[in-house]
């Protein structure tokens, strides 16, 4: 078990999460690991441990951030 997560809930966790981040590519380029990687973890080829998850997470709020920022900026011209 990875924390509270079974290795299956885990392996469909990081699935959501790579269509979080715009499918595999985005993922690869965010996480900086080989797309072929990527694809393994989802197909169950290879365990989601918790460093792949704490990963997922640090890139989860980058990538927050930066979409708060984007759309803090579109609020800002709009409220002109």
């Amino acid at each position: 078990m990875i924390g509270s997560l079974t290795p299956q809930a885990a392996q469909d966790h990081f699935a959501h999460c790579v269509q979080v981040f715009g499918g595999i590519p985005a993922t690869s380029r965010r996480l900086g690991i080989d797309e072929r990687a990527i694809r393994r973890f989802i197909n169950g080829e290879r365990p989601v441990g918790n460093g792949l998850l704490d990963d997922t997470a640090k890139a989860l709020r980058l990538l927050i951030a930066e979409a708060t920022a984007a759309e803090e900026q579109i609020a800002a011209v709009l409220d002109r």
